[in-house]
């Protein structure tokens, strides 16, 4: 005989997931492994002789970067000899500001840094992160991708997904030469949606910049750092490879931030035996050390591994917190899907949805998961009411708005028309009134009309060749009477010139103005201090359509 109770426990959805014993020889821990370094450091003449127990002589080229860009060589040694726990408590202590703080992690080690954290729990953690988040107002991104990659779809989506709050938006393609045509038709859609939303193509590097050189991407954030030098020998990668990429795309006037996350390394063989909360802050400073604004992390794509071990999804909320501390722009993951249980799922979400970060989701997918190329995302499109009332329930911002179905409706095939005209100007293949009629009321890429991919195909290599740039796609707009879509896209190739939306934390507003960490700093010291949502954003939130208003009350 079974107990009944246990037999049904075996069939609850959390009992899909995966879940490991740690094993530190092979990294698979998340926190407090027994081969991570001691924190130390010695500095001579402003060089750094031995950090975190390794000489100089034995430094990778990890240690290297590190020790020679990303120390405040200063105030290293007065800073690393302040107890741990002491500075612990100062990342929690309202009174000591975020300035105060960000002044002390520039000086650790990655050893130290990790040591500080130890001390924290998640509550704590999440305290520190309030105030650390460089942008005072949070924000959030998404996904914007399908399985057919059908750009009459696309421009659907990212009109809604715009409208709904999303002030970024990421594609990537099911069929890598699809790329120029998604990238295209989330532009429109976004700028269809509301002016001022920036978009990017997650492709191979070389065609990422090319896209963005070409008017057709605003950001990028899939340049990809590691925390052991094996892993980017296997990917011929080095940390000043990766500076310079980063500097080709500020020098376009590109906004970009780089990747990494927990588990990476292990997931790459390569983890040195050190835990995953060590090596992914090798990579933040390595993020800091380059001069980069900010960083992707949560672990996003290798979610399942930190979060199959004790104390791993702990191990993310750190590497969020710990980007912050340096100053750093963060999209906090909450991005590939990892569990079967939606009760996992959500307490993941929260801890960073509750103190907010400059992107509570660095891919919230506006579509159904079965559409996100990205592996699926933490939360999809079927879960914005939740999302929605998560907000209401706790009067938190979580970045997105209610929205009317007609005006949705509407929006979608305002993007839709768009993107059709925009074809037919620019040659590629006709997209027909029967496609626009079945992205405006599409669930997902199962509700569409296909398209003929080997004429897409063809038609994107072409785009990709010629010399039209998103000045081609303005005037192709107005040409057509989209006026307000083509004056929403100018301005953005606007700000490509101008470059105040490559400050850390830039989003903008649906004015097009320039909202950072320059002119919107975080000023949290406790109560009464911080981002408190205004009026008007607390009314918004709060007035759901659905909820039943008191004039229609029978009393």
């Amino acid at each position: 005989m079974r107990s009944k109770r246990f037999e049904i426990l075996e069939k609850r959805p959390v009992n899909q997931d995966g879940l490991v014993q740690e094993w530190p020889e092979v990294g698979l821990i998340a926190m407090n492994s027994p081969n991570d370094p001691i924190p130390s450091i010695v500095v001579k003449d402003g060089v750094v002789l031995e950090l975190d127990g390794k000489r100089r002589e034995e430094f990778d080229m990890i240690d290297e970067f590190i020790a020679n860009y990303a120390i405040d060589v200063t105030s290293a040694e007065a800073v690393m000899a302040i107890d741990s726990l002491e500075l612990a408590r100062r990342l929690v202590d309202p009174n000591c500001a975020r300035q105060e703080i960000v002044r002390l992690a520039r000086a650790m080690t990655p050893a130290k840094i990790v040591d500080v954290i130890h001390h924290l729990n998640v509550v704590e953690m999440m305290m520190a992160l309030q105030k650390m988040r460089a942008r005072k107002t949070p924000s959030n991104q998404c996904h914007v991708t399908n399985l057919q990659d059908n750009p009459v779809l696309l421009a659907a989506d990212a009109a809604e997904a715009a409208a709904r709050g999303f002030d970024e938006m990421e594609t990537t393609v099911a069929v890598v030469r699809y790329a120029p045509l998604n990238a295209l038709s989330i532009l429109v859609g976004s700028q269809t949606g509301r002016g001022g939303v920036i978009t990017q193509c997650a492709v191979e590097e070389a065609t990422e910049l090319m896209l963005g050189m070409k008017g057709l991407t605003s950001y990028a954030e899939t340049v990809s750092v590691y925390g052991t030098e094996q892993v980017f020998v296997d990917g011929d990668d080095t940390p000043w490879s990766k500076s310079f990429l980063a500097s080709a795309y500020a020098s376009r006037g590109l906004k970009m931030r780089y990747t990494s996350g927990t588990g990476s390394e292990v997931q790459m063989g390569y983890a040195e035996g050190k835990s995953m909360l060590y090596l992914e802050t090798r990579c933040i400073m390595i993020t800091k050390g380059a001069g980069v604004q900010g960083l992707q992390n949560g672990s996003i794509s290798c979610i399942g591994i930190p979060g199959a071990v004790p104390s791993g999804i702990r191990a993310v909320l750190a590497e969020n917190l710990i980007t912050t501390m340096l100053d750093l722009e963060v999209a906090s993951g909450n991005d590939q899907t990892f569990s079967h249980s939606d009760i996992r799922r959500t307490a993941r979400m929260l801890m960073q949805m509750l103190p907010g970060t400059d992107f509570i989701f660095s891919g919230y997918s506006a579509v159904p998961n079965y559409d996100n190329m990205f592996a699926g995302s933490n939360f999809d499109c079927d879960d914005l009411d939740d999302y929605l009332l998560l907000q209401r329930d706790l009067m938190v911002d979580g970045g997105l708005r209610p929205v009317k179905e007609d005006d949705i409706v509407a929006l979608r095939h305002k993007a839709a028309k768009a993107l059709q005209a925009i074809f037919k100007e620019l040659g590629l293949p006709q997209v027909t009134d029967e496609e626009v009629e079945a992205a405006t009321y599409a669930h997902g890429s199962k509700d569409v009309i296909k398209r003929k991919v080997v004429d897409d195909l063809k038609a994107a290599e072409d785009l990709m060749k010629s010399k039209v740039t998103g000045i081609d796609v303005v005037k192709a707009l107005a040409k057509n009477g989209f006026n307000d879509v083509a004056e929403n896209l100018l301005n953005l190739l606007k700000q490509r010139v101008s470059g105040d939306y490559l400050h850390t934390s830039a989003i903008f507003d649906k004015s097009f103005n320039v909202i950072s960490a320059v002119n919107d700093p975080n000023d949290y010291q406790g109560p009464g201090t911080g981002y408190r949502m205004s009026v008007e954003r607390w009314n918004e939130i709060k007035n759901i359509a659905r909820a039943i208003s008191a004039d229609k009350l029978d009393v």
